[in-house]
């Protein structure tokens, strides 16, 4: 099994700005990704390929020991770029410079570092035993449900719910739905080859976290897992 992870960070971050480097409780927010992707190759057979427009990252990345020569190109370094597609071309360039097929793709977001390797481990275990599934994708239980306490604005002005699921009367009984906390994706070589243009397709699995995880997209996101890692409050490692 031959595993490519592919690990995207762009400069010209807007809503923190510098956020890919910015240090996280003494070290760079991009470390905690990088090292977890060093461990992970270690257990499996792989290779890393960083997708930046930045020198200031590459040169982070060298701190770990990391070298590439792959620049991300400019039309897909934009805020307004789709990722899969930045995704799909860290690939392309990953076999060809290291001449080889990727059976799996490994994406590990940078902005979303709380996850562990047994959850890389069990997502990718998952995938695998899935003959039908062409990726797998990070998720944790939703703080709001579109069957019970999400509500949409119709042209009238009047509000309905999100989804129609009939009468029902506590969150419990709702189906179970789930946030995507963009910590990693795992795609099988199918889905690289293929034009699907999302991450969600109609042969998407779940891999559902049984710890914190969130994304970091405001200050006070960064703010918030500071104190949580100053503190040592998690119950897991990253």
């Amino acid at each position: 099994m031959n595993i490519l992870i592919t690990i995207c960070a762009r400069g010209g971050s807007k809503g923190i700005p510098g956020k890919n480097i910015k240090p996280l409780n003494g070290k760079p927010l991009l470390h905690y990704t990088l090292e977890h992707a060093l461990e992970f190759i270690n257990l499996h057979n792989g290779k890393i390929q960083l997708s930046t427009d930045d020198a200031s990252i590459l040169n982070c990345a060298k701190e770990l020991g990391y070298h590439t020569q792959y620049v991300r190109p400019k039309v897909m370094a934009t805020d307004r770029a789709g990722k899969l597609d930045a995704i799909r071309d860290a690939w392309k360039y990953a076999e060809e410079i290291n001449k080889c097929s990727f059976d799996f793709v490994l994406d590990m977001d940078v902005t979303s570092p709380l996850r562990t390797i047994a959850d890389l481990n069990s997502a990718l275990e998952k995938l695998v035993n899935h003959s039908s599934a062409l990726n797998i994708f990070s998720v944790n239980p939703a703080a709001r449900n579109p069957y019970f306490n999400m509500v949409e604005e119709l042209e009238n002005g009047f509000v309905k719910l999100v989804k129609d699921g009939g009468l029902i009367k506590s969150r419990q009984l709702a189906p179970k739905v789930y946030d995507m906390n963009a910590s990693f994706y795992i795609f099988k070589r199918e889905f690289m080859t293929s034009d699907l243009p999302t991450v969600i397709t109609d042969h998407s699995i779940v891999y559902e976290m049984p710890h914190l995880c969130f994304d970091l997209d405001h200050s006070i996101d960064f703010t918030i897992m500071e104190l949580l890692l100053q503190q040592n409050v998690l119950d897991f490692k990253i």
